[in-house]
């Protein structure tokens, strides 16, 4: 298989231009950002975990293993594949950055679809 090069940026960092190709993958746009200022290539909702599940996580890191496993079996259903074939696509035209707007950086959905996109 293919070598992914995928990274993840909060939308508050700075867009360069080493980021290739920019994803939102949250399913409610960052409040106070316009698309202009954002430099997001394409919005993929459907990539995003439920609203349950958001809820449910509500970024809280001890609950992180728990929220990736159910991430993940979201992911299993056909929506969840397609987008993710997406994903993986667009990796392999060139570097891809997953944005998202948690302020935990090591406890949201674009490290479980990074870790799933660089297996």
């Amino acid at each position: 298989m293919a070598r992914h090069q995928v990274a993840i940026k909060r939308i508050y960092e700075t867009p360069e231009k080493d980021d290739g190709t920019r994803v939102l993958v949250e399913r409610l746009w960052p409040r106070g950002f316009t698309k202009e200022r954002a430099h997001i290539d394409l919005w993929l909702k459907e990539i995003a975990p439920s609203n349950d599940l958001r809820h449910w996580f509500n970024h809280e890191p001890a609950k992180f293993d728990e929220f990736r496993h159910r991430y993940e079996e979201e992911l299993k259903a056909p929506e969840g594949q397609a987008a993710l074939k997406r994903l993986s696509d667009m990796a392999l035209q060139g570097p891809l950055t997953l944005v998202y707007s948690a302020h935990d950086s090591e406890h949201n959905n674009a490290v479980v679809l990074r870790d799933l996109l660089n297996h």
